[in-house]
């Protein structure tokens, strides 16, 4: 009987260290480099849609922020890179990573590609669609920190009434309405803001507060 107790914990202790599927300090990167401050460069856009950049790249300071790290003020940044013979996203992508540090003093740099944007029109269905990979990068050694994939959707369809002919009908006027109103930024914010808090460490700004609140 004894035997078969302590296999019976035996059993329950692996499954749980099994389930433990946090990432570990060790295993990331960017807790090893531990940036405190972060430049976002303006995105590379490869979509069709000529505002993708900035509307994506005004969703990104907050929840950076929020996560504990301090943001070089994005407006700020891309005027002085256009100020000083860098017009455009793709230029400013390109910037050597020791003037970056020399100029402006940014522990990393928060590269962001945006993969898809904007309305999709399909059969019986429009679907508004954001979809950008975020890439930071340590500026004293150009190694990769940190990773991760922002994706949402929002989908409008109807099938109810008319069948096929009625859903078509309604994807077209979703599509004209949604072209009206634009909802796309509000999709990015959604998305960043739950990409960054689930994928993203604690930065050390958070960590001090946290911390000092917790020897009150």
């Amino acid at each position: 009987m004894n035997k078969v107790i302590v296999l019976i914990c035996l059993a329950a202790t692996l499954l749980l260290s099994g389930c433990d599927t946090a990432p570990q300090k060790e295993n990331s990167l960017i807790y090893t480099y531990a940036p405190r401050s972060i430049l976002v460069i303006p995105p590379m856009n490869n979509s069709v849609d000529v505002n993708a950049s900035y509307t994506f790249m005004s969703t990104l300071s907050r929840p950076l922020a929020e996560k504990g790290y301090y943001v070089f003020p994005v407006a700020v940044i891309d005027n002085f890179l256009k100020e000083n013979g860098l017009p455009t996203p793709a230029e400013m992508n390109g910037i050597a990573l020791d003037k970056i540090q020399q100029h402006i003093g940014a522990d990393a740099v928060l590269y962001v590609s945006i993969d898809d944007w904007g309305q999709k029109f399909q059969l019986v269905s429009s679907v508004t669609i954001v979809r950008a990979t975020l890439t930071m990068v340590d500026t004293a050694t150009g190694t990769e920190i940190w990773k991760a994939r922002v994706s949402g959707s929002d989908s409008n369809s109807n099938q109810q009434g008319g069948g096929i002919a009625g859903a078509i009908l309604s994807a077209v006027v979703s599509q004209i309405a949604n072209s009206l109103q634009d909802n796309t930024y509000e999709l990015s914010r959604q998305a960043t803001t739950r990409t960054v808090a689930a994928d993203l460490p604690k930065g050390p700004y958070r960590l001090e507060a946290e911390a000092a609140m917790g020897a009150k």
